[in-house]
């Protein structure tokens, strides 16, 4: 009784938090330059405070440690287990979480959201001369000294090969649309990077930038171009890398084994002799194993209903961290028709000549956002570790619209009445809606988790209240998050009508973000599944706006234009947006250096990690 109560109370101070919470081109290349010149001014002085407090935060590291691999085994529980080691192959959170502690890209966003050099020895800016005053050519310089973790130098010429990589259709690079600015890419010698964009670019830090670009070495993957990508396993499992640790052992879909990378920059770290990632179970069995059970050093993604996460917390073994950025939990639509009996035809584009049967029908998209209650959602499923949102972009604030807001609010009878004044009636009055004839049954799939099985049930039964048959289906998340383009379960596969799943972007710029929902992004079997567009999503106004964005250099316009892309996917319906979630991971109380990372991966800094001194 006294737990019930507890969960009553709980639940009431979360609706009153949730309900506090604030809901939030062409010019002259000189405007340009002098506008893009104040953006990255600011950038640089929010640059030299991080590098401030990462010295510190290596200060401290050195002085729990002091040396390379001389802790203990450091436990990880992603229970999303990867698929692969090459982010490229798979594009998923989960890939690009466990690739982090290997490969690492040019620059990487800090936890702040602020960009920081990593195998860079600066962020070139028009300040120092490393970004032109034409916006058209970025000079990267590399750190010296940089091995990969087989002893070789790296190189500019491993950046370019990146490059060559990405770039090929073939490859299935899972983040080509960062790339595909580029018009030349030169390594000037071995320290040295040139990239010239087709046109001026006032935001040129995506290629390269992130854990979502890292560098892959040319001489182990110079084999792996076009369609021999997908099939270059052992390259995929074991990948040579730069960072802190180095692959021991690889089991897809279940574990990652890592041991100190011996040519590290740093010779004080990392600290821990072995990293040990598990995947595979639940949210709720990762967060148990951190926080009650003392199984485990760390948990990412603890995805679990709140009052379960803080009565694990009470045992006293660790603590829950939570970090917003831009992750928002939504529901895609399929633009194409999945039916079975299309056969290798099935949720493919096909030049539009594949639409869905029914969700083609704006009416029918609109009606299926209005009738759900992103409020109750939230709370049950995250407490104040959320906020319900109606858009795409739900951060930083700069670029919220407010033109979605009434979402906010469910409209059952609205969305009966929108659907009535369609023509998409009951006619034979099983409770089922028709679309010229063809029922409105949704199959609607996510992977399997608590939290996201709470959703399903709930928006099935106010899906029922306009006239929707759903059907639920869950699949293992190492299954429908991972790469195989064999598999017939996956996200990017889709063969589902709607989706639902989590996505972020990396920084805080978003025109590289947005540019996942462009026609070239559409996956499909001559990009192995994977690339972005996993709606397929088309609308030339849509591709015209974000041609624009990247050729505006003013802070005002491209926050306008970043607002209309975000009103553009959720007015049309690509997508239903439901919750802004924070970023919330579980960390063992005895492990140092931890800061959970919204804006890049979660490990981001495990090169810093450390275990405090009994």
């Amino acid at each position: 009784m006294k737990k019930s109560l507890l969960f009553v109370l709980f639940v009431l101070v979360g609706l009153f938090i949730v309900a506090c919470q604030p809901r939030t081109v062409e010019v002259e290349v000189t405007r340009v330059v002098t506008e893009t010149e104040t953006v990255v001014e600011e950038v640089v002085k929010e640059v030299e405070v991080v590098k401030e407090v990462e010295v510190v935060k290596e200060v401290e590291v050195e002085v729990a440690g002091g040396a390379r691999g001389i802790g203990d085994r450091l436990t990880l529980i992603y229970w999303q287990a990867p698929t692969n080691l090459n982010p490229y192959q798979s594009g998923g959170t989960k890939e690009i979480e466990a690739s982090s502690v290997i490969l690492e890209p040019l620059a990487k966003f800090s936890e702040t959201g602020a960009l920081v050099p990593a195998l860079a020895a600066e962020i070139p800016t028009l300040e120092n001369g490393g970004f032109s005053a034409d916006l058209t050519t970025i000079t990267w310089t590399l750190r010296d000294g940089i091995m990969w973790s087989d002893g070789t130098p790296f190189t500019a010429d491993d950046v370019v090969f990146t490059y060559e990589y990405c770039i090929d259709p073939a490859t299935g690079c899972g983040a080509s649309n960062l790339f595909e600015a580029i018009d030349t890419i030169t390594a000037v010698d071995d320290t040295t990077v040139e990239i010239i964009f087709k046109e001026a670019r006032p935001y040129p830090y995506e290629a390269f930038v992130a854990h979502t670009a890292p560098i892959l070495q040319r001489a182990q993957f110079q084999d792996c171009i076009g369609a021999a990508a997908a099939q270059c396993t052992e390259e995929n499992f074991a990948p040579v890398g730069t960072g802190p640790y180095q692959v021991a052992e690889f089991l897809s879909n279940d574990s990652v084994l890592y041991v100190p990378n011996d040519f590290y920059r740093d010779p004080n770290k990392p600290y821990f002799s072995e990293v040990f990632m598990k995947g595979g179970g639940s949210a709720e069995d990762a967060a148990r194993a951190v926080l009650e059970t003392n199984e485990a050093d760390y948990a990412w993604n603890t995805q679990v209903p709140p009052e379960v996460l803080s009565a694990m917390e009470l045992a006293g073994n660790g603590k829950v961290l939570n970090s917003f950025g831009t992750c928002v939990e939504r529901i895609m639509i399929n633009w194409t028709d999945n039916s079975p009996e299309l056969g290798d035809d099935r949720s493919l584009y096909l030049d539009g000549t594949n639409p869905h049967r029914f969700l083609q029908e704006p009416a029918i998209r609109q009606a299926l956002s209005m009738a759900v209650d992103r409020g109750t959602l939230t709370t049950i499923g995250y407490g104040n570790l959320a906020n319900p949102t109606c858009n795409v972009v739900p951060a930083p604030a700069a670029f919220v619209s407010t033109a979605n807001n009434s979402c906010l609010t469910q409209d059952i009878a609205g969305a009966n009445a929108l659907l009535d004044e369609a023509g998409v009636l009951d006619s034979d009055g099983d409770g089922v809606r028709e679309y010229n004839g063809i029922p409105l049954n949704i199959l609607y799939q996510t992977s399997t988790n608590a939290v996201r099985q709470q959703y399903q049930a709930l928006i099935k039964q106010w899906w029922a209240e306009i006239g929707v048959d759903t059907e639920l289906r869950n699949i293992d998340a190492s299954v429908f998050f991972g790469g195989d383009p064999s598999s017939p379960d996956t996200y990017a596969k889709f063969y589902a009508d709607v989706e639902m799943y989590t996505n972020c972007a990396s920084g805080q710029d978003l025109q590289g973000y947005l540019g996942s929902w462009v026609p070239s992004e559409i996956p499909g079997p001559d990009n192995s599944w994977g690339t972005s567009n996993v709606p397929r999503y088309v609308n030339d106004e849509y591709v015209a706006l974000h041609t624009t964005l990247t050729q505006t250099g003013d802070p005002a316009e491209r926050a306008e234009i970043v607002k209309q892309l975000n009103d553009f996917l959720v007015q049309d319906g690509a997508m239903i947006p439901l919750t802004h979630r924070g970023s919330v991971s579980a960390s063992g109380n005895d492990i140092l250096g931890v800061r959970i990372n919204a804006w890049d991966s979660e490990l981001w800094n495990i090169a810093d990690w450390s275990r405090a001194e009994n």
